[in-house]
């Protein structure tokens, strides 16, 4: 195994497993990489002296006593203690955590938002700015959402989130996430999942960067259940992909920025914090590309739920009702005879946050564009607008295809909570609500009316 230099100075591993370059398939796999040949000790994960010099430290994502653990055991220049100091607390107006319930804003409504414009001059940091939260981010149950704008790279600076992992959906601009654990780029029609207490640098590779994030405060992703679907479709564990081992061996004066109960501290270090040469174990980030999503539908009559779309969930505490579902809507087959084909009017338990990543999204044909967002909270109706609803119901049932669209659902059963943000500030369409105004009244007591 040779290195592999990258731009930013991080030695990267070579000779990688599978078919692309610089990553590692499958799902919650035991991994194990090395940059440098004969880093990763073989047989034992703490020897009395590591090669190189390494220390030896382990990564957990859950308890110990989990079933079954999920840990990594990386092999590092420095050990963590050495990238803390003493910290100070900073303010970043724009990133809220759960509770956040403002008096001043209404969540109770049907909303949809405009793209929020990107500016110049923001980070990963400085640019996320939440349009909800849900649950509490003290117990460790619910979620938040994002929109990140993000136009500067992170320099010398970095960034872990003791409170969550993060869902990244971009929707504009590529980013690249320089990892403890390897590099990960990402673009539109992918998605990064960056694990609890992970250590990363966000730099943008072609901006402006815009997307939208899913922070989950509970228990982790992970693939749902088929069952009777059975073991293929929908998202096949070989196409996430987990980063091979790099690093700096940088000494320069550096920042790293905690996320620690919803709020933000700051320490100043003399080095990078990307120092694994070696690790392995199943805690680590992915990617994964949208357009391998297999979805699954009705093949003669009627319109399933759409857990059937469900790429992603974070599980609860109640069997069968999730924390989160990541929920994708893509490109597809309609061939279900006599049916309404969109989706139908309901209200549930759940609370929908729904993103468009491209195109045309076929119940609202008008108003959600790319890069723009809606919300339809716990128990309020919504459902197709009336031209969707006309257009649906007097087509042509022959096989069509929905083309070019790509939107997605962030799926909780807590209640989402608008921010300041988004009830004052994000571009907000006030006449929303209006879109089924003019829904008729075609009951008239006649028997057989369609």
């Amino acid at each position: 195994m040779t290195r592999h230099e990258l731009p930013q100075g991080m030695i990267r591993a070579t000779g990688t497993t599978g078919t692309h370059e610089g990553y590692m398939p499958g799902w919650a796999n035991d991994f194990e990489t090395e940059a440098l040949p004969d880093a990763l000790p073989q047989g034992m994960n703490s020897p009395q002296k590591c090669n190189y010099g390494l220390y030896g430290e382990q990564l957990s994502g859950t308890a110990f006593t989990a079933n079954p653990p999920e840990r990594t055991w990386t092999y590092r220049i420095r050990p963590s203690v050495k990238h803390s100091a003493r910290y100070t607390k900073i303010d970043l107006p724009y990133w809220k955590s759960a509770p956040n319930v403002d008096p001043d804003v209404i969540s109770l409504g049907q909303y949809r938002w405009d793209p929020v414009p990107t500016q110049d001059g923001l980070t990963w940091l400085t640019g996320m700015r939440t349009m909800t939260t849900a649950g509490d981010v003290n117990t460790q149950v619910g979620m938040a959402s994002h929109i990140y704008l993000v136009t500067e790279s992170m320099q010398d600076a970095y960034f872990f989130s003791a409170d969550s992992e993060l869902l990244v959906v971009p929707q504009e601009g590529k980013l690249r996430f320089a990892t403890e654990l390897g590099i990960i780029d990402i673009e539109p029609k992918e998605i990064a999942i960056i694990p609890r207490g992970l250590v990363y640098r966000v730099e943008v590779l072609e901006g402006p960067c815009r997307g939208f994030v899913c922070e989950n405060y509970g228990q982790k992703f992970e693939l749902p259940g088929r069952g009777p679907i059975g073991a293929n479709c929908m998202a096949n564990p070989r196409d996430f992909k987990a980063p091979v081992a790099a690093f700096e061996d940088r000494e320069v004066p550096s920042t790293l920025t905690v996320k620690w109960c919803g709020q933000f501290h700051e320490t100043k270090i003399p080095q990078s914090p990307l120092d694994v040469v070696a690790w392995h174990g199943n805690y680590a980030p992915y990617k994964y590309d949208l357009r391998t999503y297999c979805p699954v539908g009705a093949i003669l009559f009627d319109h399933p739920d759409p857990s059937i779309f469900t790429v992603l969930t974070a599980p609860s505490g109640v069997p069968g009702t999730a924390n989160i579902d990541f929920v994708l809507f893509r490109e597809r087959w309609m061939v279900a005879e006599n049916t309404f084909r969109p989706p139908w009017y309901h209200k549930n338990i759940m609370s929908e946050l729904m993103g468009n990543i491209y195109g045309q999204y076929d119940a609202k044909p008008q108003g959600f564009v790319p890069g723009g967002t809606s919300l339809h909270n716990m128990m309020l109706p919504h459902g197709p607008d009336r031209n969707a609803f006309e257009g649906a119901s007097n087509s042509n049932l022959g096989p069509e295809k929905l083309d070019n669209t790509m939107s997605f659902m962030f799926e909780t059963r807590f209640p989402q909570h608008l921010t300041q943000f988004a009830g004052k500030e994000a571009p907000l369409q006030d006449d929303y609500i209006d879109c089924w105004d003019s829904l008729e009244k075609k009951f008239d007591g006649t028997p057989g009316k369609k």
